[in-house]
């Protein structure tokens, strides 16, 4: 059952602001970004504290989630020169609302426990109305509680909820999975299980299958287990967590435990520890003809590798011989031991050009394509 809450101004706020182009003679914070020849980066939008997933509207609203400090943004670029002039924050003190996603005017946006959305959200920026909880049922753990979401090709909001640990059983079977369910809440059911906790996920252009990464667990040594690219064809396949992680790496305590299931394999073992979150197929036209349909990867970096690994953009690029070409596009935000920004998500824009947030800078980024 669908229902309303009030508005309480200690939790929900709206706010807003202009917000001021680069400064006069400051260094460039991405002097140091290797990007392919003809690649360029800037700055799209500055102070934009944890930025993490995004969403855009057909009207160009883009719609910004956050994780530390509980705030939802709305970001828009009235003068078309791609540099964010007015800035919208339209809630504070939320439960980690990593998720934001935009669908025929409304936008949905998960918060730990509950999914809710703004209807007409666009004609309300400086005063969102009360939220209306699509579902306010989910676990309340924050341990891969925070949660992306996207709309799939057939309507249905698709979320994760991640393991509650770093390798574990549950009872509760929704843990460690990718859900769907209708855009009001309604015929809630399991995608895919065996997924520990995955933070991106797209659709490709042309089979409209769903494609995801995911975080391989800690503790088993500075190379293994390997981050993941899934592919999930259909519903009900187990991807393996805790059994099983990457091709071949048995948990060491879980694995005997393991039931007689069929394990979907990853299509490609990605570097270890990398934190593979946001993923997107390049479905523009101005990036070179050989990026058509590349799927692109943000690596938000390890944690607590000897020596980190991550902080970059790379591609995986489907082969027609069935062996995918791992690669990457961009780095830098990783020099000699000094971190300047971990990439979260991806957002192709209508020109062709690709988005990148950056949750430690607070900044999100514009990857454009000049001969």
């Amino acid at each position: 059952m669908r229902y309303f809450l009030p508005i309480n101004t200690t939790v929900l706020l709206a706010a807003f602001a202009l917000v001021a182009g680069p400064v006069a003679g400051a260094a460039d914070p991405l002097s140091n970004i290797r990007l392919p020849p003809g690649f360029r980066i800037h700055v799209y939008a500055a102070d934009i504290p944890d930025a993490r997933s995004m969403a855009r509207s057909p009207a160009g609203t883009l719609f910004v989630g956050n994780r530390k400090d509980g705030r939802v943004y709305a970001l828009q670029d009235r003068d078309g020169d791609f540099q964010i002039d007015r800035r919208y924050t339209l809630a504070r003190g939320l439960t980690m609302p990593n998720g934001v996603a935009f669908r025929r005017g409304d936008l949905y946006v998960a918060e730990v426990h509950r999914i809710f959305r703004w209807r007409r959200i666009e004609d309300h920026l400086t005063q969102p109305p009360a939220p209306e909880i699509i579902r306010d049922d989910l676990p309340k753990k924050k341990w891969h509680g925070w949660k992306f979401i996207r709309f799939g090709p057939d309507g249905k909001l698709y979320f994760p909820i991640g393991a509650p640990c770093n390798v574990c059983l549950s009872d509760n079977e929704s843990f460690a999975s990718i859900l769907r369910m209708n855009p009001d809440g309604s015929e809630l059911e399991l995608f895919a299980r065996g997924v520990r906790n995955t933070v991106g996920f797209d659709w490709h252009p042309q089979t409209r299958t769903l494609w995801f990464t995911d975080n391989g667990r800690d503790w088993l040594g500075d190379d293994t287990p390997p981050d993941e690219l899934n592919h999930a064809p259909r519903p009900g396949l187990h991807f393996g967590f805790p059994y099983l992680h990457g091709v071949d790496v048995k948990d060491p305590v879980y694995h005997r435990k393991m039931p007689r299931i069929a394990v979907t394999l990853p299509v490609k073992a990605l570097g270890p520890h990398v934190a593979a979150l946001g993923m997107r197929f390049y479905t523009g036209t101005s990036f070179p003809a050989t990026y058509r349909h590349r799927i692109f990867i943000a690596e938000h970096g390890s944690w607590n590798r000897s020596v980190p690994v991550g902080y970059r953009i790379t591609t995986v690029t489907l082969n027609p011989d069935n062996s995918p070409q791992y690669e990457v596009f961009a780095e830098g935000w990783l020099d000699d031991g000094k971190v300047t920004g971990r990439p979260v998500d991806l957002e192709i824009l209508p020109d062709g050009s690709m988005l990148v947030s950056d949750d430690y800078a607070g900044r999100i980024y514009r990857i454009h394509y000049t001969e």
